[in-house]
C-alpha cells in the first residue's frame, strides 16, 4: 500500500469527523423570540425586543442576533419580559417582570434564558449592567443562557420496610468490621492469653 494512500485515506477519516462534529452542533443550535410588554391598567401588545441564538451543549456561545430598542409609555416602570407567540397571541415560556431603569442611560441589556436539555426555552428575564468603559469596548446588549441539569431521579423497586406501627424503618448505619466482629477477636486474644490448649506440657 502506497504512503499517499494512506494519507489520503487519514485526511479523509479526519474530514469526516469535522463534518459529523459540526452537524450535530447545528442540530442544537436554536432560536428565542424575546418580547417586551409594558406593564400598565391598559397593557399594549408584546413587541420584538431581542433574538437569541444559541446552542445547549455550548450555552456560553449564545449571542443576540437581532435586538430593538424599546420604545415605552413615559408613565410606564415596569415591563414584561419573555418568549411570546405572536401566531397564538400567548406567552410560550415563563415571563419575568423587569424594571424600565434596565434600559437607561449607563445599562448594558443582558437577557438571561432558561432552557431545558431538548432546548426549549423555561423562561426569560432581564437585568441591566452597568457599563464600565474601562473594563469593555462591548456595549451592546448581551445574552446568557443556562441549561437545566436533570434532578435526581427515584430509586425504583426499592423494598419499603414498614415497622409494627406501620411506619417506614429507616435503614440503620452500616456497623464496621470491629463492630460486627468483637466476640471473635475477644476470643482469640483470651486463647493467646490463656496459653492456647497447654501445648507445653508434652
Amino acid at each position: 500500500m502506497k504512503p499517499t494512500n494512506v494519507l489520503s485515506g487519514l485526511v479523509a477519516i479526519a474530514l469526516a469527523s469535522v463534518a459529523s462534529a459540526s452537524a450535530s452542533a447545528s442540530d442544537n443550535t436554536a432560536a428565542a423570540a424575546i418580547y417586551i410588554q409594558p406593564v400598565s391598567q391598559s397593557p399594549t401588545a408584546p413587541a420584538p425586543l431581542a433574538q437569541i441564538q444559541y446552542n445547549v451543549a455550548a450555552p456560553s456561545e449564545a449571542e443576540v442576533t437581532s435586538y430593538e430598542a424599546p420604545e415605552l409609555p413615559a408613565d410606564a416602570k415596569l415591563v414584561r419580559i419573555g418568549v411570546y407567540d405572536a401566531a397564538a397571541k400567548r406567552w410560550a415560556s415563563s415571563t419575568s417582570v423587569a424594571s424600565v431603569e434596565n434600559f437607561g442611560k449607563g445599562y448594558s441589556p443582558t437577557v438571561l434564558l432558561s432552557v431545558n436539555q431538548r432546548g426549549d426555552v423555561v423562561s426569560a428575564a432581564l437585568r441591566g449592567v452597568r457599563i464600565d468603559a474601562g473594563q469593555t469596548r462591548d456595549f451592546g446588549p448581551q445574552a446568557v443562557v443556562l441549561v437545566s441539569e436533570p434532578g435526581k431521579q427515584p430509586e425504583l423497586n426499592q423494598p419499603v420496610v414498614l415497622s409494627p406501627e406501620g411506619k417506614k424503618v429507616e435503614p440503620g448505619e452500616e456497623k464496621s468490621m470491629l463492630q460486627k466482629y468483637w466476640w471473635v477477636i475477644g476470643i482469640v486474644v483470651l486463647l493467646s492469653l490463656t496459653g492456647g490448649g497447654g501445648g507445653e506440657g508434652k
